[in-house]
């Protein structure tokens, strides 16, 4: 750690640190070692009285989210910081687009508690989905309208992410346009907490390139539900479970609708499993093998067959229904198949090095002597992303 680079820099945007002569209050902490926490909060303390900062304890509770996860046993939960009020268990709550009723409140060590004042972190249960990081939750006295409240908000969330959707399908049309065929693996997230969401997403999306991109359909912290199979099966979308399992009702709708649902564990195990199937996406790289070459000695006509060329193949084999180029003085004058094969009068499928034999080939009969006649192959090769 460089502290002084630190200041340093927020002088350079003109914030001074008292060290400094400015006004800013500045603690040097260590989170690892724990050093220099006191002297953090006695600096805190001094600056509240400086500013007469005062709670308000009077009003209706509210506070944010900081963090939300699913737990196996007490279903959602939220940790929230109070702001104002007195939050206590059995209060109606509007948090996001659902409102709820506080079923119980733990403190950092899950021990239950009665009332989180403004400043107490609390971990909130009562939650029916899990919340997004950032919320605000708001207490209400009448529960009616909290809920006409949530559900308006429930209204705009649809329309939003209706709106974002077809954002994004119309910048891609342009994408089209602009760089070829562009293909896309919609991919839908559902994770325990928001961190790993976030960090599995972002990951996800700097796997896309020009050719291949990834799209989030949703991201989100619970279990999977029957409504994240059906907008999976709407949008042609995997789903990727990162410690969370699948409803009952959701396994089945899964599995009749025939979606690919992930279980993870492991942040990479999902991005390495995504990057194959992205390379699946990639149109493959046709690459050129040489199977043989011929010369030309002479051409003869066969009945019913056409225009034969008499040839010494020279080196490697020469293939029935393969390709090949003719060449004349070193210049390709024709580029087709390889649809005669004979040895003496038999029709053969493949003559070796050092032998002679005739060839036919497609929509081509101006054979000379001492044409070069190659013959190759196109493989096609995975292509891998860089």
């Amino acid at each position: 750690a460089a502290p002084d680079d630190i200041k340093k820099q927020l002088s350079e945007k003109n914030i001074l640190v008292e060290d400094w002569g400015g006004k800013y209050q500045c603690a040097e902490i260590s989170a690892k070692k724990g050093t220099g926490i006191d002297d953090l909060l006695d600096k805190i303390l001094i600056e509240s009285e400086v500013l007469d900062l005062k709670a308000n304890y009077s009003c209706f509770p509210k506070g944010v989210v900081v963090e939300s996860r699913l737990d196996k046993g007490l279903g959602p939960i939220a940790t929230v910081l109070v702001q104002h009020g007195e939050l206590a268990k059995g209060q109606i709550f509007l948090c996001g687009a659902q409102y709820c009723k506080v079923r119980e409140l733990l403190n950092e060590r899950s021990d239950v508690v009665k009332t989180a004042y403004p400043s107490d972190p609390v971990q909130v249960l009562g939650f029916e989905t899990v919340p997004n990081a950032g919320e605000v939750l708001k207490v209400y006295s009448d529960e009616r309208e909290a809920k006409k409240i949530a559900l308006q908000r429930s209204q705009l969330e649809r329309e939003a992410n209706f709106q974002r959707h077809s954002k994004l399908t119309l910048d891609q049309i342009g994408k089209d346009i602009k760089s070829g065929a562009v293909k896309d693996l919609n991919v839908v997230i559902k994770g325990d907490v928001d961190g790993s969401i976030e960090a599995l997403s972002d990951s996800l999306m700097n796997l896309s390139n020009d050719e291949v991109s990834v799209k989030i359909i949703l991201k989100s912290a619970g279990m999977i539900s029957r409504n994240d199979i059906s907008l999976a099966s709407a949008s042609n979308a995997i789903i990727i479970a990162f410690n969370v399992s699948a409803s009952v009702n959701a396994r089945k709708l899964a599995k009749s609708y025939g979606i690919d649902v992930r279980y993870y564990s492991v942040i990479y195990e999902a991005i390495d499993e995504v990057k194959l199937a992205l390379e699946g996406l990639l149109d493959p790289d046709l690459v050129e093998h040489s199977i043989g070459k011929a010369v030309v000695k002479q051409s003869f006509k066969i009945p019913k067959i056409g225009i034969i060329s008499g040839s010494f193949v020279e080196e490697g084999r020469v293939i029935k229904n393969s390709l090949l180029r003719v060449l004349r003085e070193n210049e390709m004058i024709y580029e087709g198949k390889l649809t005669s094969l004979k040895r003496f009068k038999e029709d053969v499928t493949e003559v070796k090095n050092g032998y002679e034999c005739g060839i036919g080939v497609a929509g081509f009969s101006d054979f000379k002597e001492n044409d070069i006649i190659e013959v190759y192959e196109q493989k096609e090769v995975k292509r891998a992303l860089k």
